[in-house]
């Protein structure tokens, strides 16, 4: 008999509405309210969904598909400025924390083998909450954002060498001079195998041909598809990057998450960038909400009634020894103590890879399986209690230790203005050359392929995307800019791209390209604050020299175009409050066309004979 899904489906969709906005609203942020969640339709809830373990496996790709976004935005030059994060940082955290969580863990009664393997599945911290929780707050590009990655993403590396040094800590008896050097003799040994030595130069291999696959396969297939004019072959294109990504790494042994990102990475100078990070947003948001989800199933209650005390104590002595290990090394990075605290907070949880490295502890022998499910009930509890500790610091901590705010900066940080560009054709290149011959940095958008690879050419960077679309807009940091400048072609595009501007982002001033004078006005009826039509400038400016031919002095005829340039712009504010009036609206027309005659006959010398202009 097959199982109607729909009752279950409709039942987390359901619950995701009413529990995830309550827990925004209540400052606790979406993470909790997804846990709250997976316990109300799980095992112990509603029993909706028996485990967690199947949607765990399907929800981590969420996971991968963030890591992939979030390499999208790092340079690889900037991935370069952190190499000392990466090592310094990320491998002295794993160590401090896994010794001393060790320790720890003997005093309950585990063997030292055990405690380290504990150890360092549990010094390994959750991508997705610490991510989630970084973006919510727009912590990507910050001192505290930069150090939190830098951490995770080498925890995600070393996730292969704690897997492969299992076995070898299963071998090892009580800790002796002798069980040292076995197991010294046995690395070395290991080293000398010429299979490890192919399988490392397998893994180099694959990174160069994925360098070069990105540059020479992956960049073309984009433009071609790009200009297919098929949205949702790219959308798929999109999505099988990311897989690509993912499985080209776990083939070679690695974690697919570092894959993705790795793979983000070499995309990140794309000009198709801001278009991918676009599409693929959704997706990240809906499986990462169903990785919170199956992380709140697949908490055991009947194990944590069994032995409260027990799970509890180790939670706590696992959150409180994270937080002193990262208040310690970033301290040593001279960040405010606030920044400090706040990362340590961000990372004091046990991440989703350590269901991976337990779950492979259990099966060499090295746990029983009643260790195990204390152990699964231990990472999913350190996870639902960084929502929590984060409300903390948000309302406790943060106003006493950060002052900063207060503060007056001594000069500011960039002086320069983000501007976004929406269309790089005639129109919106002669703008962008004003602007940045002035010094401003532009981000700049055109969904023509054929322009993008010819702008290439010129050693301009465009990028490719449909600025009439939400999330692109979002994807090209329209949030933070200060000038969106709308120059793409067509009359009702312009305005529906405008008038989006204007309700997602109403605080971002907007130059806009107008087609003619009642296009203009229903810009004007939006707020928009700069628009000029796109013909009336260089229809003046002929104007004038069609007057010059004529015999008129240049200095005469540069006055009287801007004499009617002023005459019309000005007729262009007035008619705009008679526009729904055609009778008034004529009219005004009218009489402002005679005045402007009689103006112009006053002000004008005549031309003498032979054209040669000037008063007789």
């Amino acid at each position: 008999m097959e199982t109607n899904l729909l009752p279950v489906i409709f039942a987390v969709l359901a619950a995701c509405v009413v529990l995830v906005p309550l827990a925004k609203w209540a400052g606790l942020g979406t993470v909790l309210g997804y846990l709250a969640v997976g316990i109300l339709i799980g095992p112990y809830g509603f029993g909706l969904i028996p485990d967690g373990e199947t949607t765990l496996n399907v929800a981590e790709f969420g996971v991968v598909i963030m890591l992939f976004l979030v390499g999208l935005e790092l340079q690889p030059r900037e991935l370069w400025r952190m190499r000392h994060r990466l090592v310094g940082l990320g491998v002295t955290q794993i160590l401090v924390t896994a010794v001393a969580l060790a320790a720890i863990l003997t005093l309950f009664g585990y063997a030292w083998q055990v405690g380290i393997v504990i150890g360092l599945a549990l010094a390994l911290s959750s991508t997705a909450i610490a991510m989630q929780s970084i973006e919510e707050r727009n912590l990507t590009q910050t001192d505290t954002g930069r150090t939190s990655l830098a951490i995770l993403l080498l925890q995600d590396v070393a996730v292969i060498p704690i897997l492969a040094a299992i076995p070898l800590l299963v071998t090892l008896g009580p800790l002796s001079p002798d069980a040292i050097g076995a197991g010294l003799a046995e690395a070395a040994h290991a080293v000398e195998d010429p299979a490890d030595w192919v399988d490392a130069l397998f893994i180099l291999g694959a990174f160069i041909a994925a360098i070069a696959a990105s540059r020479f396969v992956v960049r073309p297939a984009l433009a071609l598809v790009a200009g297919s004019g098929v949205r949702e072959i790219f959308t798929a294109l999109a999505l099988a990057l990311v897989v690509g990504a993912a499985l080209l790494t776990q083939l070679a042994g690695l974690s697919p998450a570092l894959g993705a990102f790795i793979g983000g990475v070499l995309l990140a100078d794309s000009e198709y960038r801001h278009e991918l990070g676009s599409i693929l947003e959704p997706f990240k948001g809906l499986l990462l909400g169903l990785f919170f989800i199956s992380v709140g199933v697949s908490i055991a209650f009947d194990v944590l009634q069994a032995e409260p005390w027990r799970i509890l104590s180790l939670v706590l002595a696992l959150v409180t020894v994270k937080v002193l290990v990262l208040l310690v090394l970033t301290s040593f990075a001279r960040h405010h103590i606030a920044d400090r605290l706040l990362v340590a907070v961000l990372l004091s949880q046990t991440g989703e890879f350590a269901f991976v490295v337990l779950q492979f502890a259990m099966s060499s022998g090295v746990m029983g399986l009643a260790d195990y499910q204390v152990l699964t009930v231990v990472v999913a509890l350190s996870m639902a209690t960084t929502p929590l500790l984060l409300v903390v610091f948000d309302r406790l901590v943060a106003p006493r230790l950060d002052t900063r705010a207060a503060k007056p900066p001594a000069e500011p940080i960039d002086s320069r203005q983000s501007i976004v560009v929406l269309g790089y054709g005639r129109f919106g290149q002669i703008i962008t050359r004003m602007l940045r011959a002035q010094g401003f940095e532009t981000t700049l958008i055109d969904d023509d392929p054929a322009q993008i690879e010819l702008m290439k050419r010129f050693g301009v960077k465009v990028f490719y995307g449909d600025g009439s679309r939400l999330e692109l807009l979002h994807a090209a940091g329209v949030a933070q800019a200060q000038l969106v400048v709308v120059a793409v072609a067509g009359g009702h595009r312009i305005v529906s791209i405008a008038r989006m501007l204007r309700k997602h982002f109403p605080d971002v001033k907007i130059a806009a390209r107008a087609i003619d004078r009642e296009h203009a006005h229903e810009l004007m009826e939006l707020g928009v604050e700069a628009i000029e039509r796109e013909t009336f400038l260089s229809a003046v400016s002929l104007g004038a020299q069609a007057l010059e031919l004529l015999g008129y002095p240049p200095e005469h005829a540069r006055r009287l175009a801007e004499a009617f340039e002023r005459h019309d712009r000005q007729l262009l504010a007035d008619s705009f409050e008679l526009r729904h009036d055609d009778e008034a609206y004529v009219g005004l027309f009218r009489r402002r066309s005679m005045e402007l005659l009689d103006e112009v006959m006053k002000a004008t010398p005549p031309v003498d004979k032979k054209g040669s202009g000037g008063s007789e």
